[in-house]
């Protein structure tokens, strides 16, 4: 080699894999500080989301505690534009469910080694069984602990005064303890389906998607290709929903709050309240962290963090079948396939209501120690029953269950006085915590599902169906989980 060649070769920069590796590395990273304001800024971001809770949250409460009379057309004026984001995002639920479980049955259909099957099968066990914990748990800690701090009331506190409550107890004492069975062996097939769908039937709904996804023919079916471009539609109005999250959940949290008379809460209602957020809070903190714990070796606490913004539109909104949209997006952005949360989430919303469960049980026993009975073991067995079926029949909208709660306690023989025109008043209340134990149990069993299946969405012999919300909601940059996953 020639001297004149092997300066040239010397001159020429090395550039190195290591060094590029470097570069890459040292390129500087916002502090904290911007990049959380930059996730405040975007559309309907967590961030955005909790900060528009805690605001509403503080000035509701400081309205209800200086103010003492609060106009009737305040709250309900102010709640005008929540309760507009809530009917659309409601609007979006049925199309929703709908599309995602006729896909689903599409493609845990197509799947070989009966990963389809397991997952059905695992799902569903899941969710019963975590309901009869509930119920259970709540049960002990009803009779141990809250009932012996209840107090016996009587004269004009039994009273029944309002027309509207009166006519719901009227409703609930025409039925007899075996309609509960009865109604939840109905809710599973519908007479009409288009009764089904109008009336909101969501349960029917369900049992007939299944059935028309496993009966549709492979993937060139034209009913299959509507019900992708239905669905794709559906995300487009979804991801802009998400965006206006803040702003409805803001407006449903303080019309509500403002209506909520601190000086009204007696020992009795403070008891049943109470009972019922604590009850809820050992189950959600404690009873099903050790059981995702146990499934998955991750930190419960942050999957249920970093998914704050389906549990908080839960809080706002008091629909499980409201927030599925945010909650299928937030599983999502953790990281749990799609072909599992698909299936999981819509299933969930109706048929896993553990925190409904936990409430039953509390309202049966405030009603009967509040007029003075005792209840036995048979009672209890009967009151653990009825709950459970109870819980899975109930609809997924808010207060649903107030009929179903004079059915049990018509079951166990404990009379409907005015004391449960006490527990209507404030249900709109616990009605939230309930709808986050929901919701939060939903998210929940999403990880749990993905772990115990061992499914990832390659073993979808279709992507795109799955893909079409997804898909829409980033290109409209809706990302209202964040892009970390746990």
């Amino acid at each position: 080699m020639s001297k004149t060649e092997h300066s040239s070769s010397e001159d020429i920069p090395q550039v190195s894999l290591h060094t590029v590796q470097s570069e890459t590395t040292d390129t500087p990273t916002p502090p904290w500080h911007k990049r959380l304001w930059t996730t405040f800024l975007t559309p309907g971001s967590a961030l955005q989301i909790i900060v528009a809770a805690i605001i509403a949250v503080a000035i509701g409460i400081a309205v209800s505690a200086t103010v003492d009379d609060i106009p009737e057309a305040a709250p309900a004026i102010l709640e005008i534009p929540g309760s507009l984001w809530l009917r659309a995002l409601k609007a979006t639920v049925l199309p929703l469910i709908i599309t995602a479980i006729i896909s689903a049955m599409q493609n845990l259909k197509a799947m070989t080694g009966g990963n389809g099957a397991k997952l059905a099968r695992w799902t569903i066990v899941y969710y019963v069984c975590t309901t009869i914990v509930a119920i259970v748990q709540s049960m002990i800690l009803v009779v141990h602990v809250w009932k012996p701090l209840m107090v016996t009331v009587s004269g004009a506190a039994l009273e029944v005064s309002d027309a509207g409550t009166q006519e719901t107890i009227d409703e609930g004492i025409e039925n007899e303890a075996h309609d509960i069975v009865v109604s939840v062996a109905h809710s599973f097939i519908p007479s009409n389906i288009v009764y089904a769908v109008a009336n909101d039937e969501l349960l029917s709904v369900l049992v007939v998607a299944v059935v028309v996804g496993l009966l549709i023919k492979g993937p060139n079916s034209s009913l299959l290709r509507a019900v992708k471009e239905v669905e794709r539609i559906v995300g487009i109005v979804i991801a802009w929903l998400i965006k206006l999250a803040p702003i409805g959940v803001f407006f449903l949290i303080l019309a509500n709050l403002m209506t909520l008379d601190i000086g009204d809460i007696g020992v009795n209602i403070g008891v049943l309240i109470g009972g019922a957020i604590c009850c809820m809070s050992i189950h959600l903190f404690i009873i099903i962290p050790l059981v995702f714990f146990a499934f998955t070796r991750q930190n419960p606490y942050a999957y249920w963090l970093k998914n704050s913004p389906a549990w908080i539109t839960a809080w706002g909104s008091a629909s499980s079948a409201a927030t599925i949209p945010v909650t299928l997006r937030c599983v999502t952005a953790r990281g749990v396939p799609q072909i599992v949360s698909r299936f999981t989430v819509p299933l969930g919303a109706l048929i896993n209501m553990d925190g409904t469960a936990i409430y039953f049980p509390l309202v049966v026993v405030f009603l009967a120690t509040t007029q003075g009975m005792e209840l036995n073991a048979g009672d209890y067995t009967i009151i653990v029953l009825l709950a459970t079926l109870s819980s899975i029949a109930t609809t997924p909208i808010p207060s649903a269950s107030l009929v179903i709660t004079i059915m049990i306690a018509n079951s166990v023989g404990v009379p409907i006085t005015g004391m449960y025109a006490v527990v209507v008043a404030f249900d709109w209340f616990v009605d939230r915590f309930r709808t986050m134990t929901n919701v939060s149990g939903d998210m929940y069993a999403a990880r749990i599902m993905q772990h115990v299946t061992k499914l990832s969405d390659d073993d979808a012999p279709d992507m795109a169906s799955y893909g079409a919300v997804e898909e829409t909601l980033d290109r409209a940059g809706g990302d209202v989980a964040g892009p970390n996953k746990v």
